[in-house]
């Protein structure tokens, strides 16, 4: 999910920025999940190393104000109190039936069992609950953003290069 660019959050960039070296540029702000609890545990994810996919579905980047990610773009993740805790390059993201998952991007994703089916069984009853909650009507061949990232920061959990 979208956040806004805090103070905190663009202090949290800058600072990435001097150290890393990196150019002014624009990014976003996301927190995973729907949830504080889940955002932590996502996060927790990212930081320690499974995780290295994200997904959801076009509709939220088309009608729920979600920015689509951009290849080389940079993104600045949330904790489950909306604190600024990591950011990530992404490095591909297609888009696709959410049913056309591959083996592949389940193990990259980092959650659960790892598998095609554990994704798509927790995939589902993820978008089933928001479905029922936003009013929409889910279907698991709704088109879906595929997201790969590479962790630049914190240093100390840094991706090789």
């Amino acid at each position: 999910m979208d956040k806004p660019k805090t103070p905190a959050v663009a202090a949290f960039w800058q600072e990435f920025r001097r150290v890393r070296g990196v150019p002014e540029q624009d990014y976003d702000v996301c927190r995973m999940g729907d949830g504080p609890e889940i955002a932590d545990e996502l996060l927790a994810l990212i930081l320690a190393g499974p995780k290295r996919a994200a997904a959801c579905l076009l509709r939220d980047v088309e009608q729920g104000g979600e920015m689509l990610g951009r290849v080389g773009g940079h993104v600045v993740v949330l904790d489950g109190r909306d604190r600024p805790r990591a950011v990530w390059r992404t490095k591909t993201v297609d888009v696709k039936p959410l049913n056309q998952v591959d083996d592949g991007f389940a193990w990259d994703e980092g959650e659960g069992e790892r598998t095609r089916e554990d994704w798509l069984t927790g995939h589902k009853r993820y978008f089933e609950r928001r479905a029922r909650t936003e009013g929409f009507t889910f279907d698991d061949s709704m088109p879906a953003v595929f997201e790969r990232f590479t962790l630049v920061w914190p240093v100390g959990y840094a991706d090789p290069e």
